[in-house]
C-alpha cells in the first residue's frame, strides 16, 4: 500500500467583473509538501471568457497565469515571490485578492501522486 501524503489545493477564477461575483474556474494550484511539489495548471476557454466579458483581455489573462506557472516554479524568473520557500509561495498564490484572478478558498486532501492529484483535479474542476 502507498503511503498518502497530505497536499492542499485552491481552484484558480477568472472575475472578469469583481463586482457581480460572477467567476468562471480556469485552473488549480496544488502544493504538497512531504512530496516537495507545488504546481498549477490552467486552461482558458474563450468562448467560455466572452460568456462573461467581451471587454476581457486574453492576452493580459494568459500573462496572469504564467506569473503563477513562474512563481510556482521558484526560479528568478518567478520574482522576489518565487524566491521563497515553497510552502510561502503557495500561501502568497492562494492569499485573497480583489483582482480578475483569484483563487477559492485552499482545500486538503490526501495523495499518493501530487502531479495525478492535480491532473485529475483540473479535469474535474475545470475542464
Amino acid at each position: 500500500m502507498q503511503d498518502k501524503h497530505l497536499f492542499e489545493y485552491a481552484v484558480i477564477r477568472v472575475v472578469p467583473r469583481v463586482e457581480r461575483e460572477e467567476f468562471l474556474n480556469v485552473g488549480v494550484i496544488l502544493y504538497c509538501s512531504a512530496q516537495g511539489f507545488l504546481q498549477t495548471v490552467y486552461t482558458l476557454n474563450e468562448e467560455k471568457l466572452r460568456a462573461f466579458s467581451r471587454e476581457i483581455d486574453v492576452a493580459e489573462l494568459n500573462e496572469r497565469l504564467r506569473a503563477f506557472e513562474k512563481v510556482c516554479a521558484g526560479r528568478t524568473e518567478g520574482g522576489p515571490i518565487g524566491q521563497l520557500a515553497i510552502a510561502s509561495r503557495f500561501r502568497w498564490l492562494t492569499a485573497n485578492r480583489s483582482t480578475i484572478v483569484q483563487t477559492s478558498p485552499v482545500h486538503p486532501g490526501l495523495c499518493a501522486n501530487a502531479k495525478e492529484t492535480l491532473v485529475r483535479l483540473h479535469a474535474q474542476l475545470v475542464l
